[in-house]
């Protein structure tokens, strides 16, 4: 049986799945990763035990396709990870100078501020990449490096270091690291680093300068689906990596989003996405230009515009891992839908300060409306609930950059997407529909189609058509889900977003109240 098999790369975990000519998901193995939190604020990956656990991924998912299906032959590999991670590694020996810098991390704070201020805007930048000034971006990853770790700032002087994103470090280990290893990045990774014309889709030689780094310290970048190299060993040996997205991105083409239909990402933070079509579209409501997905280097790219939340299925996390309120993920639906609403409780969980569209570092998570009524319920249902409002706002600038005055339709995924309680509360809070499929990796399932795509297995009218053949809604990719009607009226809904707009006011300017932390930086 002929196959594609993806690696999703995850903030939290790293997943392997392998799919059938029909985009059905055969298997999958996941393992899960340690968070490296040294100070607050800080959020570091060991590039190593990434890699190591991708290994093993791929090695049981295959095993457990042929237990499946009997004999596979994968016939291309594709790639889709969290983005803005940065990592730095020696072009010598391949081994990382430093633990990566995660996407939410928040240490590059100061940075953020001097160089706002050195150009009088947040916005400095967006012309040329589409984005503010915000910690959530790696250019200011990489000036941190430079300023901080020596071993970096060495190599980079002496021109040893590789210096990218996670799909870029995987693709290096792949085809071989520093035996031959092919040192490349994909559009859609690249347009989130703050160093690439978003237009031209290249690396931007004045930017980069800014930052302390030439166009050649960088890969190269290629489109979505194509041959980026082979992989060298292992039991994926000789298999072309032929699709590379950043996650959100694979999610857009996982769901077949074509012009002006958008979907919703729950992970660790939320991430919505409006595809624009050919032409970038220069946001004025705080949201992301951005790639959308270019599929074949000949193709023209869609753009899009992003909403990008910090907190999602994180802040569910932290429920269950810092306050103890919850056991599990799946009981905060349960433990939610034992109240009828959070009895006046509104949770802003800016814990590392607030993204689109507010771009606001210095905001911090706060818990308004307690009263002595409060119980448990009430504030995992106000955390519940903060996601939609986020979602909401990130929505409302959509619509006004877009000129579009209603988007019909949202389509969802992700893990935390499985919450029904959540996905009814979101069709409330948007006042429109929300569909999600039976398949809610589609992040996995977008990697696979750029593979797919990039190798001829699949042409891009397959993949993005929905009407027939395998992405009937009865039968692969998108095969029968579930869609949530609003269910308040317009006037409740239009209240209770107006007091959600005051308690995230409330948040705001509170970076200040930290008190020092005296925890020494991690030893790498």
């Amino acid at each position: 049986m002929d196959v594609i098999a993806t690696i999703d790369q995850g903030t939290q975990s790293t997943r392997v799945y392998v799919y059938d000519s029909e985009a059905k998901p055969i298997s999958s193995h996941h393992v899960a990763f340690q968070q490296h939190r040294a100070r607050a604020g800080w959020i570091e990956h060991n590039p190593e035990e990434i890699w190591q656990g991708v290994e093993l991924c791929i090695q049981r998912a295959l095993q457990a396709a042929e237990n499946k299906a009997g004999p596979i032959k994968v016939k291309a590999l594709g790639i889709t990870n969290q983005r803005e991670t940065t990592i730095v590694w020696d072009k010598t020996t391949g081994k990382p100078l430093h633990n990566a810098i995660v996407w939410m991390d928040s240490r590059t704070e100061s940075i953020c501020k001097q160089i706002e201020e050195e150009h009088g805007s947040k916005d400095h930048f967006r012309a040329v990449t589409g984005l503010p000034i915000s910690t959530y971006f790696s250019s200011y990853k990489i000036k941190w490096l430079l300023d901080n770790a020596p071993k970096v700032r060495q190599a980079v002087q002496s021109r040893k270091a590789y210096i990218g994103t996670m799909d870029t470090w995987l693709i290096y280990k792949l085809t071989g690291a520093n035996s031959g290893g092919v040192f490349v990045t994909d559009v859609s990774n690249a347009a989130r680093t703050n160093l690439m014309d978003i237009r031209s889709r290249q690396w931007h030689p004045s930017t980069c300068a800014y930052f302390g780094l030439e166009p050649d310290m960088l890969p190269q970048i290629k489109s979505n689906a194509e041959v980026f190299g082979y992989v060298k060993d292992g039991p994926l040996h000789g298999v072309p990596i032929a699709g590379c997205l950043g996650d959100q991105h694979a999610a857009l083409l996982g769901q077949r989003c074509k012009p002006m239909e958008a979907k919703n990402t729950y992970g660790t933070g939320c991430f919505l996405l409006l595809n624009t079509g050919s032409e970038a579209q220069e946001s004025k409501h705080g949201l992301l230009t951005t790639i959308g997905y270019q599929l074949g280097p000949n193709e023209a790219p869609q753009y899009a515009l992003e909403g990008s939340i910090a907190i999602g299925g994180a802040g569910v996390s932290w429920l269950r891992d810092q306050m103890g309120l919850i056991e599990s993920a799946e009981e905060s639906e349960a433990i939610a839908s034992s109240v009828n609403n959070t009895a006046g409780v509104y949770f802003v969980p800016a814990f590392g300060g607030l993204l689109a569209p507010h771009w606001r570092g210095d905001a911090r998570g706060v818990i308004v409306g307690l009263t002595s009524y409060t119980n448990k319920a009430h504030i995992v249902r106000a955390l519940l609930q903060a996601i939609c409002w986020q979602a909401r706002e990130v929505m409302d600038a959509m619509q006004k950059d877009a000129h579009f005055s209603q988007i019909q339709l949202l389509k969802v995924d992700g893990g935390a997407s499985n919450n029904n309680l959540l996905m009814q509360m979101q069709a409330d809070a948007l006042q429109i529909p929300v569909e999600r499929p039976s398949h809610l990796e589609t992040t996995s399932l977008g990697a696979a189609f750029a593979a797919g795509i990039g190798i001829g297995f699949w042409s891009k009218e397959w993949v993005l058509n929905t009407n027939k053949g395998a992405f009937d809604s009865k039968q692969a990719g998108s095969s029968e889900g579930q869609t949530w009607q609003p269910n308040i009226d317009k006037d409740t809904n239009s209240s209770q977003y107006a007091k959600w707009k005051k308690a995230v006011a409330l948040s705001y300017d509170l970076a200040d109240l930290a008190e020092p932390d005296q925890a020494p930086p991690p030893a790498f």
